[in-house]
């Protein structure tokens, strides 16, 4: 009975693995350019750490593809070891060697390689150990002990989530929010914003770096689009004087979504947070 049960959760650890390693290959493929953000820049050099981290992504799949799909096969878990230590070897690196990188794990967002991502890979590992044991295909585990193994399921994913700093403002910033209205005895209030604080996030954007050398003022102008702060400066181009107009989050400080659009002095429009 007992090894029953335990060969029945072994076994649900296939489609937990595989589907955090697809997730995390999704997010590479999708978002190939923050591999230079992460410490893959310091270990292949920045030239090659797009092809690296598209690289990775493939042995991702690879091995998430053959988790999740039929048969269950030992080999399978042994792969998924590998890659999660593999993993916790690459943490460590990026830890040791280039520790204000980005961890490019399971999102896009810049979030350097802290305890909540050896946590997560640790956790992996956790996972990949007993699905070594495995007997059946996840879905005949699932069918056989349905309240044990959704629970399971329910319960890993959970904690991966939590461990993922990449996706707090999914989750964790919203809960934020939701608990100090309920509880702030201002919640009620209407909220104002610091510009100062705006232009202190505009400065740490790329967007920023990017026009710096071309603008020639301080900031001339500020206004609120919905959720953007719109702040605007003077600037000259190659083609003439224009106007410098950023789109800057307003309610989070996410300095990678700020845009930018130069705008030429002649045209009148200037152009709102979907600009680039």
């Amino acid at each position: 009975m007992i090894e029953s049960a335990f060969a029945s959760l072994a076994s649900v650890q296939q489609i937990l693995l595989g589907g955090v390693l697809l997730w995390a290959a999704a997010v590479k493929l999708r978002t190939p350019e923050a591999a230079r953000r992460t410490a893959l820049k310091r270990l292949v050099g920045e030239r090659h750490a797009v092809s690296a981290y598209r690289a990775v992504a493939g042995v991702e799949i690879v091995v998430g593809v053959l988790l999740v799909v039929p048969p269950a096969a030992v080999f399978e878990a042994y792969l998924a070891i590998v890659l999660v230590v593999g993993m916790l070897g690459y943490l460590t690196y990026a830890r040791v060697k280039a520790p204000d990188s980005s961890c490019g794990c399971l999102g896009d967002k810049e979030t350097p390689v802290r305890t909540r991502g050896f946590l997560r890979a640790g956790l992996m590992v956790l996972a990949a150990v007993p699905a070594v044991f495995a007997t059946d295909w996840w879905p005949a585990a699932v069918a056989d002990r349905p309240l044990a193994t959704v629970g399971l399921l329910v319960a890993e994913a959970a904690l991966v989530v939590a461990l993922s700093p990449e996706l707090d403002h999914r989750w964790l910033l919203p809960l934020r929010r939701w608990r100090v209205r309920l509880s702030h005895p201002l919640a009620n209030a209407a909220t104002v914003i610091p510009v100062e604080s705006s232009v202190q996030q505009l400065r740490k954007s790329d967007a920023f770096r990017s026009v710096a050398d071309q603008l020639r003022s301080d900031l001339l102008d500020s206004w609120e689009e919905g959720e953007w702060r719109i702040l605007t400066y003077a600037a000259r181009t190659e083609a003439g004087r224009a106007t410098a107009v950023f789109a800057v989050p307003l309610l989070d400080f996410r300095p990678n979504d700020v845009r930018v659009a130069l705008v030429p002095e002649h045209d009148g429009a200037l152009i709102g947070p979907a600009g680039t």
